[in-house]
């Protein structure tokens, strides 16, 4: 176990390293000083056959993403590298020239127990936090057609900034559904990546609460 973190982490910072060497100046979103976010994306995936759960809808904002798609979705870093081209051409599918960045992926990953899960990441917009409603929308839609009315067979993770969880009214929104008969999932994971800084905000200007995470609380969420 401790073997297999370390492994995504040294994975997550030479992916890093490898962009910032190799693609000086292009915008990419990194994840250096976050790279536990592989590790603990890992870590459900791997228990999710443990407590039932047989497929993710994910969502979360550009920070982060590439890294995301290459050492959690399994993405080939050949795909992602072609992307930061100037002569690259998207493929035929309409509404693909999208920035690298707000594409969604969707795979079939094994564990090391070797069961399968399903994951899929829904692309979104620059808007962050815009994408909740629609994760939580999904994996509804996905439970139905399973016929998991026990909501417990598709899991939705959602990725926050520490700003944005704290800042973007559309969180407690969704967290405001998370209870009502016709909107809940059955639970939610949510995994803030704090970097302690929103855009060139300090935490100390960008919020009157002492946790970023404590928008939550309004319906009793552990934390």
């Amino acid at each position: 176990e401790k073997l297999r973190i370390l492994n995504k982490i040294v994975q997550a910072e030479e992916f890093e390293n490898f962009l910032h060497t190799r693609y000086v100046g292009q915008k990419r979103f990194s994840l250096e000083g976050g790279e536990t976010l592989i590790t603990a994306l890992d870590s459900i995936f791997q228990k999710c056959p443990d407590e039932g759960v047989e497929e993710i809808v994910m969502g979360m904002a550009h920070r982060g993403r590439l890294n995301v798609l290459a050492n959690v979705m399994g993405k080939s870093p050949e795909f992602i590298f072609r992307e930061f081209s100037e002569n690259f051409v998207p493929d035929g599918a309409h509404g693909s020239g999208d920035v690298k960045y707000h594409l969604g992926y969707e795979s079939v990953r094994t564990t090391s127990s070797g069961q399968q899960v399903v994951i899929h990441l829904s692309s979104n917009p620059s808007h962050l936090e815009a994408v909740n409603g629609v994760v939580e929308g999904k994996a509804r839609a996905r439970q139905r057609l399973r016929g998991d009315s026990d909501r417990k067979r598709v899991l939705p993770i959602l990725v926050h900034g520490d700003a944005a969880m704290a800042g973007q009214g559309v969180v407690a929104e969704v967290f405001n559904f998370s209870k009502l008969p016709g909107y809940r999932t059955g639970g939610t994971v949510h995994v803030v990546v704090n970097n302690q800084i929103g855009f060139t905000t300090d935490p100390t200007d960008a919020r009157s609460s002492l946790y970023c995470t404590d928008v939550a609380k309004i319906v009793e969420a552990p934390i």
